[in-house]
């Protein structure tokens, strides 16, 4: 007997995840002797364990609400194209990444069609757009989340979801396994490592300070985790002669390096954080997205740790705040011994414990797999 699997992400983190839960499927089929066919939607790592993608995901990501509204008519024809492949494939359950925009959209569709949803890493329902759940409890058979209060939140409207723990602790754990490797030119300063994002417009607003801070500290090495996605033009554009070493595709390794870090809030900052390296989150969106979005969002903090952690563990610096001399400021302070850097160590040494250990992509695997076998 075979099976069909059709799994849509649409970002770098959501085909890093893809990626793992892929090869947990496989493991499924495998231990199971069935044959198994993935079609995906989503990138290189996806493509790498075995799934068929048909779509990259850097032909679907638009930050912001100005660039999807700018590319709205490209974004539906993106959805109304999905729609016709999926029911082309006649997959036996759909796996739906993150990436809400689209795919509650194609959740919707797939209900009525009659095909399995199962929803991997909740949408931020809990931060914005809060009546998404009301959609998410009709059109999604199976929610699996990964953030420890994304359960009991779920639950005050009446709908179960699984907690698997995060998977970048897999990911992370998976690395830590492997051989350290050096990093080009190394010597004996202490690392900073800069992650600017993996979109071109986040990189354009947060890159040139993060340069400017690098001029002020030789005594630090700066080391840039290129996005595989991002061309090398559009970071050696906006660096020019800056003291900054460009490595692509090797996020951990230079995190495994780093005793701190300067981070574009997203996803890096959650595996700065589970790294254990003392991180600064920076933040600096458009005008118009950032009135619209503090009208709208309902949270506290923008990064990963804060939220988890209830608290503020790391510094968050968004728009007028971001600058050169507060950078500077905060980038010393968690570079040099003392307290600052003493108790954020401690905290980020509890948020690892907040998350559970490893085996999300697992955990998610042998769900579906359960899913597509019903005991008669």
């Amino acid at each position: 007997m075979s099976k069909r699997i059709y799994i849509i992400a649409g970002e770098a983190s959501g085909d890093l995840h893809g990626g793992n839960l892929v090869r947990e499927l496989f493991a499924q089929a495998t231990s199971s002797g069935e044959a198994l066919r993935i079609r995906a939607w989503g990138g290189d790592r996806m493509a790498a364990a075995g799934a068929e993608v048909v779509k990259h995901y850097r032909e679907l990501a638009f930050m912001g609400f100005t660039q999807v509204i700018m590319n709205l008519r490209t974004i539906l024809r993106n959805i109304e194209t999905c729609k016709k492949d999926i029911e082309a494939f006649k997959p036996d359950a759909l796996i739906l990444i993150d990436y809400p925009g689209f795919n509650l959209r194609i959740a919707e569709w797939a209900h009525a069609k009659g095909i399995p949803v199962h929803y991997y890493i909740s949408p931020q329902v809990w931060a914005w757009k809060k009546g998404r759940v009301h959609t998410i409890k009709r059109v999604v058979d199976h929610m699996y989340v990964i953030l420890p209060f994304e359960k009991d939140w779920y639950a005050k409207y009446g709908y179960a979801v699984e907690f698997v723990g995060h998977p970048l602790l897999d990911a992370i754990e998976q690395e830590g396994r492997s051989e350290l490797q050096p990093l080009p030119g190394a010597d004996d300063r202490p690392v900073v490592a800069l992650l600017p994002g993996s979109r071109q417009q986040e990189i354009a607003r947060v890159l040139p300070l993060m340069v400017a801070v690098a001029r002020r500290y030789p005594t630090y090495r700066f080391v840039l985790g290129a996005a595989p996605s991002v061309p090398e033009s559009t970071y050696t554009a906006l660096i020019g002669d800056g003291p900054i070493t460009v490595v692509k595709g090797r996020t951990y390794d230079v995190l495994r390096h780093a005793r701190g870090a300067l981070v574009t809030s997203g996803t890096a900052t959650l595996e700065t954080a589970l790294f254990g390296v003392p991180e600064v989150v920076c933040y600096s969106g458009g005008a118009l997205n950032v009135w619209i979005a503090r009208r709208l969002v309902d949270i506290q903090f923008i990064s990963l740790v804060n939220l988890i952690m209830g608290r503020e563990v790391v510094r968050e610096l968004i728009q007028s705040d971001l600058n050169v001399r507060t950078l500077s400021h905060e980038l010393e302070r968690i570079m040099q011994p003392g307290t600052d850097r003493d108790t954020m160590e401690r905290d980020l040494s509890q948020l690892r414990e907040k998350l559970g250990g490893p085996g999300a992509s697992a955990k998610v695997a042998m769900a579906v797999w359960i899913s597509l076998h019903p005991t008669t």
